[in-house]
């Protein structure tokens, strides 16, 4: 009986598939975005509103895109996406990093090529070309993911424009007399062959010798008499043996006790605060010291070098510590930055017998042409020959490596570029305490980063990057740099690119300055260093912001992961601070690392790693970024195939949820169905209610850049308010009620808002997906936005609702729950099977009597879904009675005696008269 109805039902209807599909539909709306310009009309519909930008950090353009950088993309893609919504004019100009010693390297090997053995401009021609191409490679990558942008006109760090404003920039800093070379211990790395600023240096543990050196203290009977005709020797200690050829002094602390203890026919000098650690590394047995003074009175007295004929002058230095060793160090002012400090404090000749590639140089006595391994190892045996070795131990420790090959770094005495940071130091501290952080705790980190740095080693011994443009005169040796010198040579590169720093000579790069301003001579040389590429990437916040027509300085928002507190955040700052006297953003926004299922960091070695090609593939761009917004960015975040599958367990209530409005808005016409908001039933103003809510939350939380609060709530609001309580509520209006009933146009209303309301805010996220569901509201209402995207956010959704609904249907809800649990209690004993069997009596506890008179049992049968219910005095007759211990309700339920209508299933009284119930009689008399 009940198939002779079906045809009379308003049942859902769609194509909208239940599949998702996304790998193979996300190209389709894709070419969509680009075929309609989506970027384009974005900048015309907010043309004359607010600006925000947010500026790019430009990914190194030298392979595909990691998970780490796909992260990143789609962070900034919720925030500029958001923005547009929000009505802000948002550009974003992605950029690309192409300049630097990882590309040159990757050419030089890839193509078999020796540097030493390729003209420059060549080598330089081909490093291009191979930035190039990994950026095009890179820019598909990030299209792929829904990154919308200026694609067609990204930044690279290689154009003309860009290095000569580079250049400009440098010249600002060479009049403010920033810019200066120097000799100084700085991290070299041996196997990339050059210079490495602080930004390049990562830590991690490292196995090292620690040695206890005997030197000859031959001024000892000089400052104690009574030391006279013994022999004294100073115990010093090192972890690095390969550097004592360099050892130019022994470093004490002022203020520590320092011993002569007497150890047979002879006398050690060491700490007294580390005399047990010394026994147990020498097995010698030290008993009391014979004399005792402060580090201050061994200062400028005389040891002798252990195998050269060179004195070492004690030196005062306060980060000498008690913390292991002996209290006395090895000095060497080529090897090491506290080294060298001391050393020029002192005067102490700044040695250095180690060239580029990790090797003594050949002139190096006895160890001429070693590699430094190599020396370690003739080190000891020196020492052992001697007798000078009194102890070997291994340590573990936290050691410098370069952030390029993973290797050891060493410190190695060298000229160099730099810029002196102590110089606007202070200033730069101030710039940061003016920035909103994101999260606060990014403020501490680049504060103590600035705050400890004293320059910036911005020289470069390599070919593939921007000129230093500074000459040196072959005749009186002057080194030359001067802003008008340095101005000259940015207008050539804007012109001819920074190629014709190689290819033009002094007098064309800088014509009537090409000139000795010593002696007058005109006989000039070109520096052969190029620039640090984080200056590049540094300067990006002028040649970008002021010179793109769609951007202004400074950027509203940097947002980069936290490894660049260290790297572009500070050396935009600090290049910003040197030429503006201000920070070139307003907010930093900071991400952690991607790590694997158990925290570990990801790399091959482990099989951790996940390729973001390989999850689209798999999943879909969509699903890959709803994994970003479900993260808390803030720490480190996790990834795996476990992870991923909750989340598209997640995505598919959602897109289900979509699914079900559309299908029940079938024929709905919004111009003509819509019903006023103080017209929509209790129940249908609650949901609106709910609605607004939710926009209230998730535009906080984009607000706030609280990236894993929005998606979560909209998952929540499907689930709980739509799928758990309000679709299945709303089923038996929808289906049976008449067609054009006001009961009916109520709903869908609330469905239409609801599907528009959810879509749009999930638009920055689920870009793909809302777009699907956008098309298709476009069938019903093609006055709809062209693509969701062009959608503004939705304002106010619940105007003209009393709030006290709210609140009233909250009570209701929390009624309905303990109700259903009578309703579950009773078909767990058999008294009914589905809820539509059940009569339902309720007498209401003190809490709830508020409802009573304001809910009719009608809208209790509803929210039920039952055939019939009562609000009670006493329950009477019921063949079961729960008492609900959460609400204090009490409910009875009978298993109805009426027949059940075979077009909507109620059980009332009239079907067996009738044959149907009234509501449905009355529908089909009307049809």
């Amino acid at each position: 009986m009940a198939n002779d109805y079906k045809d009379t039902l308003f049942l859902p209807k769609t194509d909208f598939p239940m599949r998702a599909n996304l790998s193979q539909r996300e190209p389709e709306f894709l070419k969509f975005w680009y075929d309609i310009d989506v970027y384009g009309e974005l900048k015309k519909k907010n043309k004359d509103k607010p600006s925000f930008i947010l500026h790019d950090g430009p990914p190194y353009a030298n392979a595909s895109i990691h998970i780490g950088t796909a992260t990143n993309k789609i962070l900034k893609d919720f925030v500029v996406k958001y923005k547009w919504q929000r009505g802000y004019f948002s550009p974003y100009v992605p950029g690309y990093d192409t300049h630097g010693l990882p590309i040159e390297l990757k050419v030089l090997k890839e193509q078999s090529l020796n540097k030493d053995d390729i003209d420059p401009v060549e080598l330089r021609e081909k490093c291009a070309a191979y930035a190039r191409s990994f950026a095009d490679i890179q820019t598909g990558q990030f299209k792929r993911l829904g990154v919308i942008g200026d694609w067609d006109h990204p930044y690279m760090t290689l154009v003309p424009a860009y290095e000569a404003t580079q250049i400009e920039g440098f010249a600002e800093m060479v009049d403010k007399g920033l810019v200066y070379k120097g000799r100084k211990a700085i991290y070299w790395c041996t196997d990339c062959q050059t210079a490495l600023a602080a930004a390049e240096i990562e830590y991690a543990d490292e196995t090292s010798p620690s040695i206890f050196v005997a030197y000859k203290y031959t001024d000892a009977a000089k400052v104690f008499p009574e030391l006279a005709g013994k022999d004294v020797e100073v115990i010093i200690w090192t972890t690095t043996p390969w550097t004592l050829p360099a050892s130019m002094a022994v470093a004490v602390h002022p203020r520590y006790d320092y011993g002569f203890y007497q150890v047979g026919d002879k006398i050690y000098l060491i700490a007294q605060g580390l005399k047990a650690e010394v026994e147990r590394a020498t097995q010698l047995e030290f008993g009391e010291p014979i004399l005792s003074c402060k580090g201050e009175k061994l200062e400028n007295t005389l040891a002798q070098h252990p195998f050269y004929d060179r004195v070492t002058p004690f030196v005062l230095a306060d980060y000498v510590t008690l913390d292991s060793g002996t209290g006395c160090v090895h000095t060497a002012p080529g090897h090491g930055t506290e080294d060298y400090e001391t050393g020029v404090r002192y005067g102490l000749e700044i040695y250095n017998p180690v060239d580029e590639t990790g090797h003594y140089y050949k002139e190096t006595p006895i160890f001429g042409g070693m590699s430094l391994a190599e020396g370690e190892k003739k080190v000891f045996e020196l020492l052992g020959e001697s007798k000078r070795l009194l102890g070997r131990l291994k340590i573990t420790h936290s050691y410098p490596h370069c952030w390029r090959c993973k290797k050891p770094v060493i410190f190695r005495a060298t000229d160099q570029w730099f810029v002196s940071v102590a110089d606007f130091r202070d200033e730069a501290l101030k710039c940061i305490d003016e920035v909103k952080w994101v999260p606060d705790w990014g403020k501490d980190r680049i504060t103590n980063m600035v705050r400890d740095r004293s320059d910036w080693c911005i020289s470069r011994q390599r070919t593939w990057g921007v000129p230093i443009p500074a000459f040196y005169c072959e005749d009186c040796g002057e080194v030359i740099l001067t802003g008008d010198r340095v101005r000259r040579v940015a207008d050539k590169i804007r012109e001819h690119g920074s190629n014709c720093w190689w290819t033009m000579t002094p007098e064309e790069l800088i014509g009537d300055l090409a000139v000795c301003p010593k002696c007058g001579h005109t006989h000039l040389r070109k520096d052969s260093d190029i620039m640090d590429v984080w200056f590049d990437s540094g300067t990006s916040h002028s040649a970008v912001l002021d010179n793109w027509e769609d951007l202004s300085w400074p950027a509203d928002m940097y947002l980069e992961g936290s490894d660049q507190h260290r790297g572009w955040f500070q050396t935009s700052l600090l290049n910003s601070v040197a030429t503006r006297g201000t920070a070139p953003y307003r907010t930093v926004l900071t991400h952690g690392f991607i790590m694997g299922p158990d925290g570990q960091k990801m790399s091959k070695s482990l099989g951790n790693v996940m390729k973001p090609e390989n999850i689209i593939d798999k999943n879909g761009a969509d699903i890959l970024r709803l994994w970003v917004a479900s993260s808390d960015y803030r720490g480190d975040v996790r990834i795996s195939e476990e992870i991923f599958r909750n989340l598209i367990e997640s995505y598919r209530r959602i897109r289900n949820t979509a699914r079900f409005l559309l299908a029940n808005l079938a024929g709905f016409d919004p111009a003509k169905d819509m019903l006023p908001h103080d017209e929509l039933a209790p129940v249908d103003q609650y949901i609106m209610l709910k609605l607004e809510r939710l926009r209230t939350r998730v535009t906080t939380g984009f607000d706030e850049y609280e990236f894993h609060q929005p998606m979560t709530l909209i998952h929540q609001f499907c689930d709980n308010e739509l799928s758990s309580f309000y679709i299945d509520v709303s089923k038996d209006k929808l289906y049976a009620d008449a067609k054009e009933a006001k009961s009916r146009r109520s709903i869908r209303t609330v469905m239409w808002q609801v599907l528009r309301a959810v879509t749009q805010m999930m638009s920055s996220v689920l870009s793909f997906t809302a777009e699907e569901i956008w098309q298709k509201m476009r069938e019903m209402d093609p006055a709809l936005p062209q693509s969701v995207l062009l959608a503004d956010w939705p304002c106010s959704l619940a105007e003209g609702i009393d709030p006290a609904v709210e609140e009233e249907w909250d009570m209701l809800m929390l009624a309905r729950q303990g109700v259903l649990r009578g309703l579950e209690s009773a078909r767990g004993k058999g008294v009914i099977g589905h809820p539509l069997d059940a009569d339902v009596q309720i007498k209401l506890s003190d809490y709830y009597k508020p409802l009573a008179g304001r809910i009719c049992d009608e809208t209790w049968e509803n929210v039920l879904i039952v055939s019939s219910c009562r609000v009670v005095d006493e329950i009477s007759g019921a063949e079961i009675v729960y008492d609900d211990e959460t609400t204090g309700l009490r409910i009875g339920v009978n298993r109805s005696s009426a027949e059940k209508c075979p077009r909507c299933w109620k059980r009332r009284p009239e079907v067996a008269e009738k044959g149907l119930c009234d509501r449905c009689r009355d529908v089909l008399n009307a049809q």
